[in-house]
């Protein structure tokens, strides 16, 4: 109570440096709604990522075509000869931006799961890298924390490592969200872009994949503990032709994110989300989280689940630049060996049971 007291008379002194010592001196108890602000800012946060991948490429496109039927469609003819100008940029490396992955938005969206980054070996900046990222999740919230911003301190635990996020190609077709994107040194998972990043960018590059893709965001369901992975060797005779080491991630809790509706192989809403995917590029999954303003209520807030994201040993892969489908076997069995072997060491740490094991499909 003495120091409310003191507090109000140093309003009453009316001199700034007496107010503003005043009000520091408040005990935390003072500020009851603290704790709760925090957590509309990281709701906030997270929404408003969620809100811009699905929805500002489209958005913005609309609104680039409904410009040109206004008075401002001069503004908007200076954008598209900027956009045709520009087209080739996310295929070279894009336009990372260490201002845009250190906003302080990302720390919220880092606390309102929360998600970790942990690193368990060094990784040479002499050395290129491609890590495998599993399992995709519905929006890979783990993968774009980690690795599209600097929330879980990436560049500080991997120095001299400058990781860029690959996602679909068609996303950097749509006018602003392509710009959003780049600015967090997300790329186009192409062949184009990921050359460009791993023989004329120097050394020093860790491209991110997402090995299962769409087809696996068709599975991910809460509890669920299962990779899209036998038939992925794309990715390795990538490696091989690159001469670029090989990584595994895994992320505990990233199917955890949301609840899905998953549909029998051979019903007809099976093979609607497979038609689409083959024409869109991705799967448009039917999930739900909770909801803005009440918990327990359906919405496209995930649920705040922790997830934990481990970066594993890197496998050395020398530079074949033909390699055989025999080379590609051996080092894809490594890379699932390793996979297989990060995913036992640390799923007790993380919630699963010593019996739980890890599916590859």
């Amino acid at each position: 109570m003495k120091t409310i007291l003191a507090a109000y008379s140093g309003v009453l002194k009316g001199t700034g440096s007496s107010i503003l010592s005043a009000v520091q001196d408040l005990p935390l108890a003072v500020w009851p709604c603290r704790s709760k602000m925090e957590k509309h800012l990281q709701v906030l946060s997270v929404l408003q990522w969620v809100i811009c991948f699905l929805a500002m490429g489209v958005a913005c496109t609309f609104l680039l075509i409904y410009m040109f039927c206004t008075d401002c469609w001069l503004i908007a003819a200076i954008y598209t000869a900027w956009l045709i100008f520009d087209w080739n940029t996310p295929k070279q490396g894009g336009r990372r931006s260490s201002w845009v992955r250190s906003w302080t938005v990302w720390s919220y969206f880092r606390d309102y799961f929360p998600i970790r980054l942990i690193k368990t070996h060094n990784l040479l900046p002499s050395r290129n890298y491609i890590f495998g990222y599993h399992p995709h999740g519905v929006l890979c919230f783990g993968a774009f924390c980690n690795f599209g911003t600097e929330a879980t301190g990436f560049s500080k635990k991997f120095p001299g490592i400058k990781p860029s996020l690959a996602t679909l190609a068609g996303n950097f077709r749509l006018p602003v969200l392509r710009d959003y994107l780049m600015s967090g040194g997300i790329c186009p998972v192409n062949r184009n872009s990921i050359d460009y990043l791993l023989s004329h960018n120097g050394t020093g590059n860790a491209v991110v994949i997402v090995i299962g893709g769409a087809a696996e965001s068709l599975h991910c369901a809460p509890g669920m503990n299962a990779v899209t992975l036998k038939n992925r060797k794309g990715f390795v005779k990538l490696a091989l032709s690159k001469g670029s080491d090989l990584v595994p991630v895994y992320s505990f809790g990233e199917n955890d994110a949301y609840k899905q509706v998953i549909f029998k192989e051979g019903t007809r809403w099976r093979a609607l989300q497979k038609r689409l995917q083959k024409l869109i590029g991705f799967a448009p999954c039917v999930f739900h989280g909770c909801g803005l303003f009440f918990g327990n209520s359906w919405g496209i807030v995930p649920f705040c689940n922790p997830i934990t994201t481990i970066v594993g040993e890197p496998i050395t892969v020398p530079k074949i630049e033909d390699p055989t489908d025999d080379m590609v076997d051996i080092y894809h069995a490594m890379y699932i060996k390793s996979l297989q072997c990060l995913f036992d060491k640390y799923k007790t740490r993380f919630g699963l049971k010593e019996s739980d094991v890890l599916y590859i499909q």
